[in-house]
């Protein structure tokens, strides 16, 4: 499924809790997993690929993890790290995060799952909740970050004929 990209209104939305986990959605993490592998990328949430629901899945390097429904309950530390984002693809920034992360959910069979982790996979917890919560990486940077970013996402608009779905930035001489 196509990931969805900056400036599309469903990253800026919280997503809804799921309140009955059946087939269609271990049909959706399914399709997930394959989307994050051909991405590539190690985590991806719902609202990623247009789908409101507070649901994440994620590879470490250990095989693919389904969490439905994720909060994180405690967190603790500092740790500064480079986070991409599938959603803002190429581009990566320096963000302090807390270091230490426990999050809790359910599996695909409804059992209670917990994860007591730090650092990198604590920083792919943050980042996938982030934008379950309708929030963007992009709002994570610092000042100077934000308007470097925003220069090359508004560059990266207006150098792409593909974002012109009408043709009317092309007739207009605006690419």
């Amino acid at each position: 499924m196509p990931i969805r990209t900056y400036g599309d209104p469903v990253l800026n939305t919280v997503a809804r809790e799921i309140e009955n986990i059946d087939g269609a959605i271990a049909s959706l993490a399914e399709t997930m997993i394959e989307t994050m592998y051909q991405a590539p990328g190690v985590g991806l949430a719902a609202n990623q690929i247009g789908v409101q629901k507070r649901l994440f899945v994620y590879d470490k390097g250990d095989g693919p993890v389904v969490v439905v429904n994720p909060r994180i309950v405690e967190s603790d530390g500092e740790w500064t790290y480079e986070e991409g984002c599938l959603s803002v693809p190429g581009l990566s920034w320096e963000i302090t995060r807390p270091n230490e992360i426990f999050l809790v959910g359910l599996d695909l069979d409804g059992n209670e799952i917990s994860i007591e982790t730090n650092e990198f996979e604590g920083r792919i917890f943050q980042h996938e909740m982030d934008h379950l919560d309708g929030i963007l990486l992009v709002e994570r940077l610092t000042d100077d970050q934000k308007k470097q970013a925003k220069k090359e996402l508004s560059r990266r608009a207006m150098d792409l004929p593909a974002r012109d779905p009408d043709g009317l930035r092309s007739l207009l001489g605006d690419r």
